[in-house]
């Protein structure tokens, strides 16, 4: 990391070097493949961390599991998808891969994840106005938060309707207990650079048994038949992850309850040092069953605070790549969108800048993103329910709103929270704020 920079968060290599052996027993064993020892291995460890008796998939990204996980749950076009509203788009566009509808769930205040009342109000409506169910329910552990999997898988079972877990953000985060991933049909992990551990790229699935897991494996291996030739029956797609990405995870998986906890430890020093800034509230656990890994650290402003410099927030248009799209740049012309934190989130994100702290927006509502708005042949329908609920319809989505997510966009932001993050970054850090 370069120096004078403290990053938002970023996975790292272990002091032992495991990595570099597991690498070097690849290339000395002509293992530089999407499969072999380090795959095998790195799900083997993977197994036990989540436990449960369940069973592995390495892939190359959380967004492939997503993907699998929705086929192996037989969504086909047209069919509908329950998912979070509040999180990354890594959720919802596998849904749209394969053709079917997502369908947004607002969040609850408390965790700031999909809201269980509502989630069953929009099963109810959408069993009304389609005549079906939703063919699955993605909740989201946001930022590492757990979800309320209790409540979820409850109203899921009583539908008969599988839950796919997003526990990308929350590798290592539990509920009562209980790893997260493991209390669904199927649980998603992502290892990408900026997650609790890292192998650079990837991500895997986590199956309830031998007979999905065997599909899953299938699938990504480009569905191939037991013939001594290349025989498809089926689609599939190259998702396996490579032996030396595993090679990785394998030393990374060495440390990663030391990584946790120092993303929990960061969280404390957070929580202490800002607990008398009047108007700045950081995020933590509503209870004793939640029990984050604090992917990342989050806060919410007062939208009465001033920040030094909000008079020019937004005045100048973002120039080059931003969040992490590793040099790709798609140009606006403009600053506004009609969804965006306010002038002091984006104030205090610019001061932060200026003084070598990478600091972000929370996720925007994946309502507000406009390639989930887009109307082919008539305006946005918006139609009022019950108790301040939204339906919004559009033709790539439906979303049923309470208002929660958007709020929270407006005032939220992330704070840098990674294995580099030091004590003293920290310190640095709340001076500057």
């Amino acid at each position: 990391m370069p120096k004078n920079r403290i990053y938002l968060c970023l996975a790292h290599m272990s002091e032992a070097g495991l990595e570099q052996k597991f690498i070097q027993e690849a290339f000395d064993t002509n293992w530089v493949v999407p499969l072999g020892p380090n795959v095998n291995g790195f799900e083997a460890d993977l197994e036990q961390f989540v436990g449960e008796d369940k069973r592995v998939v390495a892939l190359s990204s959380g967004t492939a599991a997503v993907h699998l996980a929705l086929i192996a749950c037989d969504v086909q076009p047209g069919d509908e998808v329950i998912v979070q509203n509040f999180t990354f788009c890594a959720s919802s566009h596998p849904i749209t891969y394969l053709g079917a509808k997502p369908i947004f769930v607002d969040s609850e205040k408390d965790s700031w994840n999909i809201d269980p009342e509502l989630m069953e109000e929009a099963i109810k409506d959408r069993i009304a106005k389609t005549g079906k169910k939703p063919k699955a329910i993605v909740p989201v552990a946001l930022y590492g938060m757990p979800y309320d999997i209790d409540r979820i898988m409850e109203i899921a079972n009583r539908y008969d309707i599988p839950v796919i877990e997003d526990a990308a953000e929350g590798f290592g985060s539990r509920w009562k207990g209980q790893v997260l991933g493991t209390f669904g049909q199927y649980g998603v992990l992502s290892f990408n650079g900026n997650k609790m551990i890292t192998t650079s790229g990837g991500g895997a699935l986590v199956c309830p048994d031998k007979e999905a897991w065997q599909k899953i494996m299938w699938l990504a291996t480009q569905a191939r038949e037991a013939y001594p030739y290349y025989q498809h029956e089926a689609i599939g797609y190259n998702y396996r992850m490579s032996n030396i990405c595993a090679g990785i995870g394998r030393g990374q998986m060495t440390i990663v309850n030391d990584h946790i906890n120092h993303h929990k430890h960061v969280f404390e020093l957070y929580k202490e040092l800002l607990k008398d800034v009047k108007g700045i509230e950081v995020h933590g656990n509503p209870d004793e069953r939640y029990d984050a890994n604090f992917w990342l650290n989050t806060i919410t402003i007062d939208p009465e605070i001033r920040i030094k410099g909000q008079e020019n927030a937004y005045k100048t248009v973002v120039q080059g790549a931003v969040g992490g799209a590793a040099g790709v740049v798609h140009a606006t012309d403009s600053a506004h969108t009609d969804c965006e934190p306010n002038d002091n989130v984006e104030a205090l994100r610019v001061y932060l800048d200026e003084r070598g702290i990478e600091a972000r927006p929370l996720w925007k509502p994946m309502h507000k993103q406009p390639v989930y708005q887009r109307v082919e042949s008539s305006e946005l329908r918006v139609e009022s329910l019950s108790d301040g609920i939204v339906c919004q319809t559009s033709d790539m989505s439906v979303a049923y709103i309470n208002g929660v997510s958007e709020e929270l966009f407006k005032i939220g932001m992330c704070l840098p929270s990674g294995p580099y993050v030091s004590d003293e970054d920290v310190k640095y850090i709340v001076t500057r704020m």
